[in-house]
C-alpha cells in the first residue's frame, strides 16, 4: 500500500511539473505558415502546443489571415483537439520587418489579432517591435512606440489577453518601458538569444523581469547548435532560475537548428523538443 502511495504521489510530481512549464513550435519556423500541417508535425514531434503565425502583411493594412476564416479556422481547432495539443499563442512576425510605430492604420491589424485570439481562446499574441522601431538604435522614435503601445494595451485589456513584445533593450530598460506603457497586458515575450548576442547575463536578465512582466518565452539561441550542445546557455540554470521565480508557462523554440543540416526541420525541432521536455518536465 505504502509503495502504491509513493508512486502515486511520484506521479502527481510528475504531472504538476508537466503543466508548469509546456514546450511550443512555432508554424512559420516549421516552414508551415497558417498550414494544417503544422498542427500534425508538432504532434509527431511531441510538442505540447503551437504558436500560429498571423500570416504576411507586407503594405497591406491588416494581416493575410486565413484563420479569420470561421470555417478554417474551426478546421485548425479541431485538429489541435483531436491531437491533444494547445494553440499557444498567436504571432504577428510581419512586424518584424514592417513598421510598428510608423504604419498609419497599426491598429486593424492588432484588433484583428485580437479578434482572432477571442474566436481562438488563445491568451497570449507576440508582436516583436523588428528592425524598423528598434528602441536601442533610433531612441528618437521611442515616444510612437510608446503611445502605440498604451493603445494596444487597452485593446488588449478590455478583451482580456496579454500581447508580448520583443526589443532590443536590456532587462532594466524593459522594466522601464514597460513602465511607461502602464498596462499590464503589455508584457516581453522574453528571447534567449537577444542577451547571449549582446553579451549580457541571460540568468540575470530573467531576474530583473520577474515573474510577472514575462508572458512567454523564446527558449532557443541563434542557429548554430542544438540546445544541448550551446555552451552559451546552461539549461539547468535557467530552470533553477525560473523555479526560484516562480515563473511558469510556455517555452517556445524558435531555433537552435543545426547549422549542417538547417533544412532538417523534424530533426531540428524534435531534438530541441526532447531536450527542453527532459531539462523542464
Amino acid at each position: 500500500m505504502r509503495f502504491l502511495l509513493i508512486l502515486l504521489m511520484l506521479a502527481s510530481q510528475g504531472l504538476a511539473q508537466t503543466a508548469r512549464y509546456k514546450v511550443g513550435l512555432i508554424d512559420l519556423m516549421l516552414l508551415k505558415r497558417q498550414k494544417l500541417g503544422a498542427i500534425t508535425l508538432t504532434q509527431q514531434i511531441g510538442a505540447d502546443g503551437l504558436e500560429l503565425d498571423m500570416g504576411g502583411l507586407g503594405k497591406r493594412p491588416t494581416f493575410e489571415n486565413q484563420l479569420a476564416n470561421d470555417s478554417i479556422r474551426q478546421v485548425f481547432m479541431d485538429k489541435a483537439n483531436e491531437l491533444k495539443l494547445e494553440i499557444c499563442s498567436l504571432a504577428m512576425t510581419g512586424y518584424y520587418a514592417q513598421s510598428f510605430c510608423g504604419r498609419e492604420e497599426y491598429q486593424q491589424s492588432i484588433r484583428d489579432c485580437i479578434k482572432t485570439m477571442k474566436a481562438m481562446n488563445v491568451k497570449v499574441a507576440f508582436l516583436p517591435l523588428g528592425v524598423q522601431c528598434d528602441l536601442k538604435k533610433d531612441p528618437s522614435i521611442r515616444d510612437s512606440v510608446v503611445s502605440r503601445l498604451k493603445v494596444a494595451g487597452k485593446m488588449a485589456e478590455e478583451a482580456g489577453v496579454v500581447i508580448g513584445i520583443e526589443t532590443a533593450l536590456s532587462a532594466k530598460e524593459e522594466v522601464a518601458l514597460l513602465k511607461e506603457i502602464g498596462s499590464p497586458a503589455i508584457q516581453i515575450y522574453f528571447n534567449f538569444s537577444n542577451p547571449l548576442k549582446e553579451g549580457r547575463d541571460l540568468y540575470k536578465e530573467l531576474k530583473i523581469l520577474g515573474k510577472n512582466r514575462i508572458c512567454m518565452i523564446h527558449a532557443t539561441n541563434k542557429d548554430g547548435v542544438w540546445l544541448e550542445k550551446d555552451p552559451e546557455i546552461d539549461m539547468l540554470k535557467v530552470k533553477r532560475t525560473l523555479d526560484k521565480m516562480k515563473w511558469s508557462g510556455w517555452l517556445i523554440i524558435e531555433r537552435s537548428r543545426d547549422a549542417s543540416k538547417p533544412k532538417d526541420v523534424k530533426g531540428n525541432y524534435s531534438a530541441n523538443t526532447a531536450y527542453l521536455k527532459k531539462i523542464f518536465q
